[in-house]
């Protein structure tokens, strides 16, 4: 197990990419190759129906410096630069989208073992600042997620999230969109030996 309570966002993260992350009816080709420099060079395309949308991502380590460049069929150009651990525990995410100019944002992430803490900012003259925090240990979390827009002066997003974890189960529980929603999750390793997991997600809204 992990150390400290993690951020915000893993809570509930592994229901969740059991049960939606890669699950799709379209038909998908992703290659990938590997340079001896250390670039890695990924292509990948989805045919949706008649249409088909590829991407080309680009990913160059330096260090602890790690650049993705990815080119979509629509001429988007999205950059990622990250930053590991400049300092004990703390990681620097700058990110842009071409050319959408009001897409450029910095994220900063901090774990410690007792606390987890994620913070960005857009960078833009009115921002939006996203602010998450999560207290415990990796057994049991309670955290909270925040957005606040400073153009209109309101919370647009106000979460709140409890999670437990053990060595072969892991259970959530959050409190969506200002209270409006609940969320329920659960995850159980049946079979380390052969990687079998089940998951189940239940969600309420008032």
């Amino acid at each position: 197990m992990a150390k400290g309570p993690g951020l915000y966002s893993d809570i509930g993260k592994k229901a969740r990419d059991l049960l939606y992350k890669d699950y799709q009816t379209d038909q998908k080709l992703t290659i990938t190759t590997y340079s001896s420099t250390g670039v890695a060079i990924t292509s990948s395309g989805v045919k949706k129906g008649e249409l088909f949308v590829a991407d080309v991502n680009t990913q160059l380590k330096n260090k602890n410096v790690t650049t993705d460049i990815k080119v979509d069929t629509s001429s988007n150009l999205l950059t990622t630069i990250t930053v590991d651990e400049p300092a004990p525990g703390l990681k620097t995410i700058f990110s842009f989208r071409v050319p959408d100019q009001r897409s450029g944002k910095v994220e900063l992430q901090y774990r410690h073992d007792y606390v987890g803490i994620s913070s960005s900012i857009g960078l833009t003259a009115n921002p939006v600042v996203n602010f998450s925090g999560v207290i415990g240990t990796n057994v049991v979390g309670l955290g909270t997620d925040l957005s606040f827009d400073t153009k209109t002066g309101n919370f647009t997003k106000c979460n709140t999230g409890l999670s437990f974890s053990n060595e072969d189960l892991i259970a959530s529980l959050t409190l969506n969109d200002k209270g409006d929603s609940i969320n329920a999750s659960y995850y159980h390793i049946v079979s380390p030996l052969t990687s079998t997991a089940v998951g189940a997600e239940i969600s309420h809204s008032f």
